[in-house]
């Protein structure tokens, strides 16, 4: 269960939204303005914030801004008719996440905010283990040595080169954690989230014949429809 805060003043579309989104099993709670959403933000822990722009007592603007200087990981839907790019320019640059203009279509809402709750879960669980140069990782009839960039699958050794150790320590260092191809890119290579590229997955299908016994069918490096890649140390059954 995710904890999502619900910042709307019209009521109609607030209790459209929790139903839906306690449908999906998250919990809900709803703030109809922008000082008490400053307040619950504030005063419990949540994975997920959903804005409107057009409140009463505090703009979301202002909102978005003071939440930002408080927390810079949690992420943040804006829901907001105003649809204009200057809106939408300016809310990225204050740090929103996404941005869905009403009327929206809530499959497509639905489909965001689950991407977004991802996102949470890598950001509260990621660097959980540090993998440094000098590291030796194993996992099934796999081992990794940083420090010579070799590795083996049982008998077979392999030699890895710096991109491919980049893109492993990533998936070393955040076991089972789901993680998009934008954040793989970047956190490997540098690369921008705006970044289109097919190479990781070229990474991926090479990763595979090293590491899986059965590349058509893995169990370690594991891709997720719409989402990316996810590592799992022990194998997925």
């Amino acid at each position: 269960m995710k904890s999502i805060l619900l910042v709307e003043d019209e009521n109609h579309i607030a209790e459209g939204i929790k139903f839906n989104l306690e449908k999906q099993g998250h919990r809900v709670e709803v703030a109809s303005d922008g000082k008490l959403a400053l307040h619950l933000f504030g005063a419990k822990k949540f994975d997920l914030v959903i804005l409107d722009l057009m409140l009463p007592k505090l703009d979301g603007h202002q909102v978005l801004i003071k939440m930002r200087k408080n927390n810079e990981k949690i992420p943040v839907l804006v829901l907001s008719a105003k649809d204009s790019n200057r809106e939408k320019v300016q809310a990225f640059y204050e740090g929103v996440d996404d941005y869905v203009t009403k009327p929206f279509n809530l499959d497509e809402f639905l489909a965001r905010v689950e991407k977004l709750l991802i996102k949470a879960s890598w950001y509260q669980n990621t660097n959980s283990r540090s993998i440094n140069s000098e590291t030796i990782y194993e996992f099934g009839d796999n081992k990794i040595d940083f420090s010579l960039l070799r590795a083996s699958h049982g008998p077979k050794e392999i030699f890895l080169t710096q991109q491919e150790l980049k893109i492993l320590k990533v998936f070393l260092e955040n076991p089972q954690i789901p993680l998009t191809r934008a954040q793989l890119l970047e956190l490997a290579w540098g690369y921008s989230d705006h970044t289109n590229t097919r190479t990781l997955d070229n990474f991926i299908v090479r990763l595979r014949k090293y590491f899986e016994d059965d590349p058509k069918n893995p169990k370690y490096f594991l891709g997720i429809r719409n989402v990316g890649y996810v590592f799992y140390s022990k194998g997925k059954k």
